[in-house]
């Protein structure tokens, strides 16, 4: 006798379109994983050194020789919660170029492999004018895996 499969109930919701891990449509990005939420009141911020470059991220030659980091660069002081926007919007204070309104930054995180050379590793990408509908917005340092001590490398594409 073959297996019968049940129908769903009647009042159920339609399953929809296939879902990855995190339980978003795929090619979608997905809800922030539990990340916890910090409490800035009560948490101290850590330093984060950013170096902004316009129509290219910086080479890993760049940053090969501990204190001659490129010129260009901004601290900011701000917690593992902050999102991309949230950096978005401090760079376009200090960089003209990023506060054009086609303009695209690119986010990378430097840090040194465990073998001790630097890496580049591009986390995300942002426009100047907010959007509900871009998901790189949304994304947190944490979530998407900063380290403290890692250096953040913003592109400036117009």
């Amino acid at each position: 006798m073959a297996a019968q499969v049940a129908a769903p109930p009647p009042d159920s919701q339609p399953r929809g379109p296939p879902r990855n891990v995190m339980g978003a449509p795929r090619g979608q990005p997905g809800p922030p994983r539990n990340i916890p939420v910090v409490d800035r009141e009560k948490t101290c911020p850590l330093l984060l050194r950013v170096f902004t470059k316009n129509g290219g991220h910086h080479t890993v030659e760049d940053f090969s020789v501990r204190g001659k980091e490129p010129k260009d660069e901004v601290q900011i002081y701000t917690w593992r919660d902050a999102t991309l926007r949230e950096l978005t919007d401090l760079v376009k204070e200090v960089a003209p170029a990023a506060r054009k309104r086609d303009a695209r930054l690119s986010f990378a995180f430097v840090y040194p492999d465990r073998h001790g050379r630097n890496v580049i590793r591009t986390v995300g990408m942002t426009h100047s004018t907010p959007s509900a509908r871009r998901g790189d917005d949304f994304r947190s340092l944490a979530e998407l895996q900063f380290q403290t001590g890692d250096f953040l490398d913003v592109a400036i594409f117009n």
